[in-house]
């Protein structure tokens, strides 16, 4: 990039000389006596290689080179002045783009209010929000493709990246509506190790999957896995068939599907956890405000399990 020819403060005392046409009413609004203001016009016009006002006793005018050089100054301090505005807004986070990525599920909890809450405090600010599971948004923060993720089950720890939980879920399990233990208010996980499973691919969620196994092995049983799907929405769809049983996430029990029921499980002290996920070592300041949105605005945990 080259040098600036000529300095910011020449073209705004030229400007508000332009506009003033006298000396002494341009010395005013730059807070400067007349004698420093003519050594700028000076100087400019020296760059410039020709006058830019005509002087005469009680009179300024511009010179042609000078009715040519006012709008381009004008447009270039007005940029200077809106990009240093524009740098101010970002670098404080009121103002940017904020890349999101969000697991399915929370979109029935969490990412709702998060979102009013925080375009409600920043309205400048660009939000683009990509639904995915937790292992491609655990990428596409470390390929840096999003800024900051709402995921379930986060790694126990990650050198690179950060992470907060904002809510803890206990499970349910999601049964056809004629399923023999649907009419139960609570059901047993020793109750469905007959039934067959739909379960999501471990790939996208292992820490989730290997939980829900995991409660199931707990149990006494292997569950059985007759279909898999990446979204709750198609699980619940392939419960609904007939296909399988499931155990989920208690606030996925808002996606209303004929022919679904949802109930709790004894034992009920497990809790899956959604945390938000960010990059450890960079200072954004958008990921910073979006966390102090989380801090007013905490996640309601769904606790019944009923449907």
């Amino acid at each position: 990039m080259t040098r600036p020819e000529l300095p910011l403060l020449q073209l705004h005392a030229f400007v508000v000389l332009a506009e003033e046409l006298h000396f002494g009413h341009a010395a005013g609004r730059l807070g400067i006596a007349q004698p420093p203001l003519s050594q700028q016009i000076r100087r400019l016009e020296e760059k410039v290689g020709h006058p830019l006002f005509h002087r005469e006793p009680g009179r300024v005018t511009l010179t042609p080179a000078g009715r040519e050089l006012l709008p381009a100054a004008q447009r270039a301090l007005a940029d200077v002045s809106a990009g240093l505005a524009a740098a101010r807004s970002v670098g404080s986070g009121r103002a940017g783009r904020l890349r999101m990525g969000f697991a399915a599920s929370l979109a029935l909890t969490v990412l709702p209010g998060l979102l009013r809450t925080f375009r409600q405090r920043f309205p400048e600010v660009q939000l683009e929000v990509r639904e995915m599971t937790t292992a491609p948004q655990l990428a596409a923060l470390q390929d840096r493709s999003i800024d900051v993720g709402l995921l379930r089950e986060p790694p126990a720890d990650d050198p690179e990246l950060g992470f907060r939980t904002i809510l803890r879920e206990p499970f349910v399990a999601v049964l056809p509506a004629g399923h023999p233990l649907a009419s139960h208010r609570t059901v047993r996980l020793a109750d469905l190790a007959a039934s067959p499973f739909v379960l999501l691919p471990r790939e996208v969620g292992p820490r989730l999957h290997d939980q829900i196994v995991g409660l199931c092995t707990a149990a006494g049983f292997t569950p059985r896995i007759a279909q898999r799907a990446v979204e709750w929405q198609t699980l619940c769809a392939l419960v609904q068939a007939g296909l399988g049983v499931t155990l989920a996430p208690a606030s996925i029990r808002r996606i209303r599907l004929d022919g679904v029921v949802f109930r709790r499980t004894a034992p009920g002290d497990a809790r899956t956890r959604v945390a938000v996920a960010w990059r450890r070592h960079e200072q954004d300041p958008l990921v910073a405000n979006l966390l102090a949105t989380l801090d007013q605005d905490p996640a309601e945990p769904g606790s019944g399990a009923d449907g």
